[in-house]
């Protein structure tokens, strides 16, 4: 053995590079250095993780702004030498210039509104400057108010809010309103807070809020319950509610309008502005956003349009062949060589899918083809981990990524200027979302916004070509408020009560100067009251649900525990049926739904976040999973949005089918798919825009009904539950369902008497409030809802942090809940509402019964056909995807087609081929 101190090379967690010195860990003693109490070695860690931070900070562009405050100094005093001379607007306009912009004429509009003390809202396309146009009017006054020679050293205390709906847009949101600040020297702070705000931060912000601070409603409803609150807000000046066209048709919007009340109690005269992008109800929009003055009126506002040009460009990729019998998934990766090509037409690209399993499907497809750009590709969708999404939008913002395969998560907000191209694959089911999604390329003023479609089956190339004129023809989908959810304003009134408390009277009034809560009668009122103090007529006996206490005339929250539970339990957010995907010896993936987990046996792969990995066990609501060599396996299905056709599209769709029916084929794509509805229209028929096409086949399944409204999946869900219901009350009889965008089907092994039922009013409106739960087993789903509405009422506790409880736990709670109330208070306001939601966000009824009301004025047209016809032959396939078999699904659907082809023969046949044909008007 030596005494030489053994001596070894290492970085900390980062590669040692080469003719890196080597560091001593028992490095010699100096003679007569003091004992410090600690090893070399400790001392040595500790410097070198001092330095692996501090160059951490420099490369971390969110955290320049804690890390540079000198040379953020040094810019604001050059700034002020600078525009000291000019007076506010000139300044503005000479920082546009320096960016080489000029103000276009709405964001002038909406500053000498702002100074004028007006609220509004403002619609622009995306990219073209709504950001500035809110942000500049608060500035601007300030620096009439604050000339250069009488402003002070400090930061004045909160004057601005700012709402975005992501927390995920805070960040960026952060740094697009930052630079005027620093570049005009007005010293303001500028923060956030939202729930990935650090606890130093959130510390400092509970003593005194920065100047300007970007939030979420869940988090300005957090600082609303501080006994302060009033206090905090008491110099604010304006809010900016950022994407309001995504808030206002959600709870999340009710959760905002209730803030904005609470907030003008404090400030009468606080100035409220929305943005918005691709909205067809703006004068609605604005209203409820604004809300209600004392009189019941809905209070003033300027409606301001982005009149800047904002082109879109809309094109399709096609396959070289079109299969005469489409089905949903049919042309699958067959257009990935022409996808890499348009790639490739740009720098970066972002290719939108409509379903987190297709973003999985499509992002192995393009990392597995053998581009030179493949280990270039990301992945981002809901269920990743935040850090996984935050790296892949830095990666997008740097260039470091080249593409990036992506849903809806990436559809709002955030400036990525590098992308060129954007792809949309599947049906954009909706106008809004294409143009949406279209603004992410050519994202900035002037810019033409370009978005090319790729089908996954044939009939979505009418989709393709119907967007294309509804966008051309401006018809954008309206987004209608949500109304009066009284969980949610339970939740709102606990709110109240731990921010200082209320009286009952002032909040009913003030509540009422919202647009979702402005027609509230008063007994609702005093049904929410009760529920909050004494937990409603069913749990009085229960403690822990009488949240709230009449302390001298005042509604306060007494328990500690109570405030701690609800403040943890703010929002409307409810977790799926969701588990975290985790490495055994790493980080977190994400999540992945229950029902995918419980299905995997211990080996299995699978593919998440573009990894393959294989399975290893479930333990403490975490999927334990290690990489796998290789990708072969299943792809997680989470359960998410079912999107369906808009109103809009759908309308748009049935013309242009009544334009194929009349020879009209005026659009590439309808071109393309014009041997498919030749097809159809010689076998049977296309329908007009005023006729409801029903065709019957007879097969070896038994006897089919397939009918064709062309509105949506969701609201053919509900037709069909309901047309089931109607022709059984006509005799004893059994269906099986299915449905599409286009129709929906009835199977029964006997003759169902279809006319009959016509006769007797299949497509009346009359009784439909109560056929449509007799139809659907609607208390089932209502239990199913009442989940939701129990969290955010705070009947359910989902857990502290690191304990939260599992799925089936809440589901048993809120079970349970939902059974007291049914037994022993059936008249429970929130019973009503699960049912209410469960009619109308699930199965669209309002839309269900303007769909009767067309169909019923119009003419029904009924065909007997000898077989499926081209419109028949993909509801068939949607119906074979729930049966079990050890069969791959494309072969299956290849043996039902190729009969269908061969008696289609080569060429379209000239005479239709059906027994018989009649048209019949229902009474």
């Amino acid at each position: 053995m030596t005494d030489e101190p053994r001596r070894l090379r290492y970085s900390l967690g980062r590669p040692v590079e080469p003719g890196t010195p080597f560091v001593d860990l028992v490095p010699p003693k100096e003679a007569g250095e003091p004992s410090t109490g600690q090893s070399s070695l400790a001392r040595e860690l500790r410097r070198a993780r001092a330095a692996q931070k501090k160059a951490a900070g420099r490369a971390d562009p969110r955290r320049r702004t804690a890390t540079a405050p000198l040379e953020q100094d040094r810019r604001a005093r050059r700034a002020l030498r600078k525009y000291a001379a000019l007076d506010p607007d000139a300044a503005v306009c000479a920082w546009f210039a320096e960016h080489e912009w000029e103000p276009f004429a709405f964001q002038e509009e909406v500053w000498d509104a702002y100074r004028a003390g007006e609220s509004g809202l403002i619609h622009a396309a995306t990219g073209t400057g709504k950001t500035y146009a809110a942000w500049m009017g608060p500035l601007l006054e300030w620096l009439r108010d604050y000339p250069a020679a009488t402003r002070r050293a400090g930061a004045p205390p909160l004057r601005v809010l700012w709402v975005t709906p992501l927390r995920a847009l805070a960040a960026d949101t952060e740094a697009a309103l930052r630079a005027p600040l620093i570049d005009l020297g007005i010293p303001w702070t500028l923060e956030a807070r939202t729930g990935d705000t650090t606890p130093a931060a959130r510390a400092r912000q509970r003593v005194r809020l920065p100047t300007a601070l970007v939030t979420t409603p869940e988090s300005l409803s957090l600082l609303l319950t501080r006994e302060n609150a009033a206090q905090l807000f008491a110099h604010l000046e304006c809010v900016v509610v950022d994407e309001w066209h995504e808030l206002m048709a959600s709870k999340r919007g009710v959760q905002t309008e209730l803030d904005l009340a609470r907030l003008r109690r404090f400030r009468p005269d606080l100035r409220t502005w929305g943005l918005s992008a691709t909205l067809g109800n703006l004068e609605s929009a604005r209203d409820t956003l604004l809300g209600m003055d004392g009189a019941g009126q809905p209070r003033p506002g300027r409606l301001v349009r982005g009149l800047v040009p904002k082109a879109i460009g809309v094109d399709s990729l096609f396959p070289e062949t079109i299969e005469r019998f489409p089905w949903s998934g049919q042309i699958g990766l067959t257009l990935l060589p022409q996808v890499i090509a348009t790639i490739e037409e740009g720098g970066t690209a972002l290719v939108f899918t409509n379903t987190r399993a297709t973003a999985e499907i499509w992002y192995q497809a393009l990392a597995l083809s053998g581009v030179s750009w493949a280990d270039r590709i990301g992945v981002h969708h809901g269920s990743l981990d935040r850090a996984e999404r935050e790296r892949v939008e830095d990666g997008l913002r740097s260039g470091e990524l080249r593409c990036v395969v992506c849903t809806s998560s990436l559809d709002l907000g955030v400036d990525f200027s590098p992308v060129d191209r954007v792809l949309q694959v599947g049906s954009p089911k909706a106008v809004g979302r294409l143009v949406q999604r279209a603004g992410r390329s050519g994202h900035r003023p002037g810019a033409m916004s370009r978005v090319t479609c790729v089908p996954t089956s044939a009939l979505e190339l009418v989709d393709i070509a119907a967007a294309r004129t509804a966008l051309e023809a401006g018809r954008i989908e309206a987004r209608p408020p949500v109304e009066r959810p009284l969980d949610l304003l339970a939740q709102h009134a606990v709110t109240v009560a731990l921010g200082g408390g209320f009286h009952a009277d002032e909040l009913y009034r003030e509540v009422r100067t919202t647009h979702a809560y402005r027609d509230l009668p008063r007994d609702e009122w005093e049904w929410v009251l009760d529920f909050i103090t004494r937990g409603g007529e069913a749990l009085r006996a229960y403690p822990e649900y009488a949240k709230v206490a009449l302390v001298d005339g005042v509604y306060r929250v007494t328990s500690r525990m109570i405030a701690m539970r609800h403040r943890m339990s703010i929002g409307t957010i409810v977790s799926e049926s969701s588990l975290k995907v985790r490495y055994v010896r790493g980080r977190t993936l994400g999540t992945v739904e229950e029902n995918f987990i419980a299905r995997l046996r211990p080996g299995d792969r699978f593919t998440f976040g573009g990894q393959p990995l294989e399975f290893v066990r479930v333990r403490d609501m975490t999927a334990w999973v290690r990489k796998a060599p290789s990708a072969e396996g299943a792809v997680p299905k989470w359960s998410g949005l079912r999107l369906a056709l808009s109103p809009e599209l759908a309308h748009a769709v049935r013309v242009k089918l009544d334009e194929a029916r009349r020879g009209i084929f005026d659009a590439p794509e309808m071109e393309k798919v014009r041997p498919v509805l030749e097809l159809q229209a010689a076998w049977s028929l296309l329908p007009k825009p005023d006729e409801l096409l029903i065709e019957r086949t007879e097969s070896r399944e038994g006897h089919h009904l397939f009918v064709y409204p062309v509105e949506g999946r969701l609201v053919h869900e509900g037709l069909a539950a309901l047309f089931a219901y109607r022709i059984s009350q006509l005799g004893p009889i059994t269906f099986t369902l299915a449905a599409n965008d286009y129709g929906l089907e009835l199977l029964s092994a006997e003759r169902a008497p279809l006319e009959e039922a016509l006769e007797a009013g299949l497509l009346s409106t009359e009784y439909l409030f109560n056929d449509i739960p007799a139809s659907l087993n609607a208390a089932e789903m209502a239990r199913r809802q009442f989940r939701e509405v129990a969290r955010v009422a705070g009947l359910i506790f989902q857990g502290f942090p690191g304990q939260a409880k599992s799925v089936k736990q809440l589901q048993a709670s809120s079970g349970l809940i939902y059974e007291v109330f049914a037994k022993y208070d059936p008249e429970n306001l929130l019973l009503r509402q699960a049912q209410r939601e469960v009619l109308e966000r699930q199965l669209e009824q309002s839309r269900l019964g303007r769909t009767l009301a067309r169909l019923g004025g119009g003419t029904v047209t009924i065909v007997e056909t000898e077989r499926p016809t081209p419109f028949a032959f993909p509801l068939l396939v949607d119906r074979l995807r729930e049966q079990l078999s050890s069969e791959k699904l494309s072969d299956r659907v290849r043996r039902m087609a190729d009969p269908l082809e061969r008696a289609a023969g080569p060429d379209v046949p000239a005479i239709p081929r059906f027994a018989n044909l009649r048209s019949a008007r229902p009474r």
